[in-house]
């Protein structure tokens, strides 16, 4: 008996102890364009590569890199539209913050929040689905500690 009986939902685990729906999507994934983060002395860098999927594609409508508040930055390799979510639902998390504590959000907070919002998509099942947008979220704090976060 294959896995594949066992892929119709994301929280179903296959007899031999596998997510088949989070490994399809981990698949998918790998087959995203390469990005990357480097942390350097005075602040980080994000590269990315940009391949369209048609020269029908604007090149300036693909925007694979966002600032998320003006000291934290987020690259992604996978699918835009998860990443819109990912980035709208993170600009939000950044901005509550904000109003709360008046003061900017660290990095590693932001990050957790992050994390939250990959794991709240991924229990909720066939409500919500999983994001497939793995992404590095890069910044630096005011005491100038920079941090990459995958």
């Amino acid at each position: 008996m294959g896995d594949s009986q066992y892929s119709f939902s994301l929280t179903t685990f296959s007899p031999s102890g596998k997510l088949v729906q989070i490994e399809h999507a981990l698949t998918a994934v790998g087959s995203g364009q390469t990005s990357l983060g480097i942390k350097a002395a005075n602040g980080v860098v994000i590269a990315t590569e940009k391949k369209l999927p048609s020269i029908l594609v604007d090149e300036a409508s693909v925007q694979k890199i966002q600032l998320l508040t003006p000291n934290i930055g987020v690259v992604y390799s996978g699918m835009g539209p998860d990443f819109r979510v990912l980035v709208r639902k993170s600009r939000k998390q950044a901005e509550q913050y904000h109003r709360l504590y008046k003061e900017p959000i660290p990095v590693t907070q932001l990050v957790r929040e992050v994390a939250a919002v990959m794991q709240e998509f991924t229990q909720s099942g066939w409500v919500l689905g999983h994001l497939e947008c793995p992404c590095l979220l890069l910044g630096f704090d005011d005491n100038g500690t920079t941090t990459i976060s995958e």
